[in-house]
């Protein structure tokens, strides 16, 4: 049985509907401290300003990186790793290159997510690659958990909240597979509700990605998207 605030400790809180706007990011900002989330998920120009109002709280600043597609060029990548950890944050979930995934190019998807790695891990900052499971078939999602540890990842992350499908029991059965403990998983896009949320956990999930958060953790049902 999970408690509330068990859950919440597991809850990266995402900010990142297009149409969020300042007001929404210190609403939120409210929400996630008043339920102790374990961070705020920004877009990376909210960086600085989520910062400044989780300060003096228990919950992190994390951010999305080359977000929704993974198509920035690697180098872009970096700089962006870079500019999130001076802007202020803690963790940083990227979006792997899911074209060139599916195009085969297994070695720029490898040195594409070590770039941000490298760049993170220097500030001892962590690492989610977003690998936006609903592109790919079991297999890919294995190659895709395997590249991403082989790059020094952190965790795996099903997808973004904006791609086909969200987070499904058989993706996540694949990455805790795959991975076996050298990485954490993080089930994400479409967890609603806290029926869903808790059975990620049992399964075995590390973190969730929750757009919903507050009427997850009140039990009830959330209505939309993300």
């Amino acid at each position: 049985m999970y408690t509330k605030e068990q859950v919440a400790k597991t809850i990266d809180h995402a900010v990142l509907k297009p149409d969020q706007t300042v007001s929404d990011l210190k609403a939120n900002a409210e929400m996630c401290i008043k339920y102790g989330v374990f961070s705020m998920c920004v877009k990376p120009c909210d960086i600085k300003m989520a910062a400044e109002l989780l300060a003096g709280s228990d919950v992190k600043v994390s951010c999305v990186l080359s977000f929704p597609h993974g198509a920035d060029a690697t180098q872009v990548k970096a700089f962006q790793a870079k500019q999130a950890i001076e802007d202020g944050t803690d963790e940083i979930d990227m979006v792997m290159n899911i074209g060139r995934f599916l195009s085969g190019d297994y070695e720029y998807v490898l040195d594409d997510i070590k770039a941000v790695v490298e760049v993170a891990h220097q500030h001892g900052k962590l690492v989610k690659v977003i690998q936006e499971s609903g592109f790919l078939t079991p297999e890919q999602i294995a190659k895709a958990c395997e590249l991403s540890l082989e790059a020094g990842a952190d965790f795996v992350k099903t997808s973004t909240g904006f791609g086909p499908g969200g987070a499904k029991p058989e993706y996540i059965d694949i990455m805790l597979k795959t991975v076996a403990g050298k990485a954490q998983v993080k089930p994400s896009g479409g967890i609603r509700d806290w029926e869903t949320a808790v059975a990620f956990l049992e399964q075995g999930a590390h973190r969730l990605g929750i757009g919903s958060t507050e009427a997850v953790l009140s039990g009830a049902k959330a209505e939309g998207g993300y």
